[in-house]
């Protein structure tokens, strides 16, 4: 019978989709076009992008010119690993033009390599490295103007090594964590699931620490080093975070809610009745959320140490997750977090779990494409209280809270004992090599509207 018309186009099409998984040299393309379309994107946007970066490069011009060093001579809101990405850009050039030009390149660089190991990985890789560029596409330009940026990439690294090499792993995610403190979720979720933990977790992740805090002490920091936490808490209720969004919805009818301009850190906080107990409030809970999960990842792995790589994969997912949903703080760009542990287990879930990762794999999409129109797109209308975004940050808030539950649901189903016959989706265990080898694979003056990104 003849090859109908409807039945060649469909048959070409995977034909192209199949050539495309396969080939670097698409994947190469893909990266070249999805950075190109960020970069022109973020220039398009302006300061709303670019703000943050004006801050970074009066912080490492200060340093460079002056010696006056963040962390070192005063207060930040950083990490002190984050004068590394934070002054680099500028050690060549004086003009926020080139160092804003730096900076992207750092980031871009970053990327590269962070593809390069996802492409690599055993399984799927090549799906996962393109779902990674959907990702970034879906998040927009606020991924290159921010410390996530970098955090992202490091993210994406420390876990793709984590199944073979989790020493390697945790030094990457360790020093991750004192850029900005979301890679430190990698380094408790293999603290509870790996079986030598304090030979593969805690040395090295003790090592790192101690040379980034002596550096820093032998640069004068003193107690300086560890006040980020302290930075943290004297913060108020942001107006996109999570729990922000009751508070939110209310301003649309109760004029005792509002949003203001915090002038020290520039970051949008809501006032009103309730919110700064809410707050507080979050200061126990975002710790308390933490050492649940990690208890959970901790006693499912001891129940089904055959799916150890499972467990640790959703444990991270967890962890970031709760780092979001209760962050007083809650900037939009705290989504690039969650790419990294799902794109991950795209490549590495084998055919029973993989209809478990694609739903949150398609919602996580959803919402970095939401936050996108959050942050940039409406972020003004959402400043001054336009129902519809205000409408559509809470779905999108809500639509965190329900990847948390079930990332958490899932953990806990994971540890349950499993149907006869069932069997590890992942062979290969975080805690232990499988192969000797690596895996393949001042001041601005303007206000800005946006929020500033935050450790």
């Amino acid at each position: 019978m003849p090859e109908t018309t409807a039945a060649r186009p469909a048959s070409t099409g995977r034909r192209f989709l199949a050539w495309a998984l396969r080939s670097p040299w698409a994947l190469v393309a893909g990266f070249v076009l999805v950075h190109a379309w960020l970069i022109v994107d973020a220039l398009t946007w302006g300061y709303r992008i670019s703000g943050d970066v004006q801050l970074y490069w009066y912080w490492a011009r200060a340093g460079w010119d002056r010696g006056i060093w963040p962390v070192l001579d005063y207060d930040w809101v950083y990490p002190v690993g984050a004068l590394l990405p934070v002054s680099a850009p500028a050690f060549v050039g004086s003009s926020f033009e080139a160092y804003y030009a730096q900076f992207l390149a750092l980031i871009v660089v970053l990327d590269a390599v962070a593809l390069w190991f996802l492409a690599r990985l055993p399984g799927r890789g090549r799906v996962a490295a393109w779902w990674w560029l959907l990702f970034l596409v879906a998040l927009g330009p606020i991924f290159l103007g921010r410390l996530d940026g970098v955090a992202g990439a490091l993210l994406v690294v420390s876990l793709a090594v984590a199944v073979r090499r989790p020493a390697v792993a945790t030094a990457i995610a360790t020093f991750g964590a004192w850029v900005k403190i979301a890679p430190g979720a990698v380094v408790v979720a293999l603290l509870t699931t790996a079986r030598r933990p304090w030979r593969t977790v805690v040395l090295p992740g003790a090592a790192v620490s101690v040379v980034v805090v002596a550096l820093a002490l032998a640069g004068g920091s003193g107690a300086r080093v560890l006040g980020v936490f302290g930075t943290q808490d004297s913060r108020g209720l942001q107006s996109e975070s999570v729990f922000a969004t009751p508070f939110s919805i209310l301003r649309l009818v109760d004029p005792r809610f509002r949003v203001w301009m915090n002038p020290d850190i520039r970051t949008l906080e809501i006032l009103g009745p309730g919110t700064t107990t809410t707050g507080r409030l979050l200061d126990v809970l975002l710790p308390l959320a933490v050492v649940a999960i990690a208890a959970t990842s901790w006693w499912a792995v001891r129940r089904r140490p055959e799916v150890r790589t499972d467990v640790f994969l959703l444990a991270v997912t967890a962890l970031l997750l709760s780092l979001i949903v209760f962050n007083k703080v809650g900037s939009p760009q705290f989504v690039a977090w969650i790419g990294p542990p799902v794109a991950v287990a795209i490549a590495l879930a084998g055919p029973g779990a993989r209809s478990v990762w694609s739903p949150p794999a398609l919602a996580v999409l959803g919402t970095a494409a939401l936050t996108q129109v959050l942050y940039p797109i409406a972020y003004w209308e959402f400043m001054v209280g336009t129902p519809w975004i205000v409408l559509l940050a809470a779905v999108r808030n809500v639509a965190l809270v329900v990847l948390l539950v079930g990332a958490v649901f899932r953990l806990v189903q994971l540890g349950r004992r499993a149907p006869e016959g069932a069997t590890s989706t992942v062979e290969a265990e975080p805690s232990e090599p499988s192969e000797p080898s690596e895996p393949p694979v001042p001041p601005v003056s303007q206000p800005d509207p946006g929020p500033v990104a935050n450790a």
